[in-house]
């Protein structure tokens, strides 16, 4: 990315001298970054949970890699800031245990509902069906879906931190340790991922795509599709239902 010589000089001042000014334009600078990973999180958190806290821990974030980046390593910062705001958003999550017990307890009776209707149907129930088996609001079961993913999503980054390490806050697994009996299972998931995401309809496999490979927001997908931001929630929702237990294999 072309740098203007304004971005440049603030860069030097920030490295050799830690300049205020200089560090007040560069966060100014990339406050986009934040924007986007808060945007990204927010989705899938209880209203409860206030998007400018999200903020908050995501301008810790991005202080924090203003602080830790090295210049001269052959690393854009865009992408160094982006793991570390998005790391510093998660660390306060888990900390803060973001997700009551209610919302817990109301993710296991929809898990729980979904079962007995499979059951009864023989074939895997609507969030519509589940909605009114539990005689609650169909809004209300998107939510809790969406929170309890996300709730995943964070068991899985878990990891010890260093706060002394120059590395991202969160570690990726090496394939390399795995032993070959997990390796084995692990691909099976996968592909039985591949074969089920085949199985979504069109508009469900696009939301999936743009959201978690090409990296857009539901607002920019709602763009795409030319559709609402909240329709695009529930399209995600309704995938995610769908592929659940797929998801807990793999994870």
């Amino acid at each position: 990315m072309h740098q203007t010589t304004e971005e440049q000089m603030s860069w030097q001042n920030w490295v050799n001298v830690r300049d205020p000014e200089a560090g007040d334009y560069l966060v100014k600078k990339y406050m986009p970054l934040v924007s986007y990973h808060v945007q990204r999180i927010s989705v899938t958190l209880p209203k409860s949970v206030s998007r400018d806290d999200i903020k908050s821990l995501g301008l810790m974030g991005l202080y924090d890699a203003l602080q830790k980046f090295d210049p001269a390593r052959d690393l854009k910062f865009d992408t160094y800031a982006s793991f570390r705001i998005r790391g510093a958003i998660i660390d306060g999550l888990r900390k803060e245990d973001w997700l009551p017990r209610s919302t817990r307890e109301k993710a296991k009776k929809i898990e729980a509902a979904s079962e007995r209707l499979e059951q009864q149907l023989m074939r895997n129930a609507s969030i519509e069906e589940v909605a009114k088996e539990l005689n609650m609001p169909v809004e209300d079961v998107y939510s809790s879906i969406n929170e309890q993913f996300f709730s995943n999503l964070l068991s899985i980054d878990e990891q010890p931190s260093d706060d002394d390490h120059e590395g991202f806050s969160h570690m990726i697994k090496d394939e390399k340790a795995l032993i070959p009996e997990q390796k084995v299972l692990k691909d099976e998931a996968l592909n039985e991922m591949t074969q089920l995401i085949t199985n979504l309809n069109d508009k469900e496999q696009l939301v999936l795509s743009l959201f978690y490979k090409e990296e857009l927001t539901l607002t920019e997908i709602g763009e795409v599709m030319n559709l609402s931001t909240s329709r695009i929630s529930q399209i995600h929702s309704k995938a995610i239902f769908k592929l659940r237990k797929s998801l807990d294999k793999v994870i």
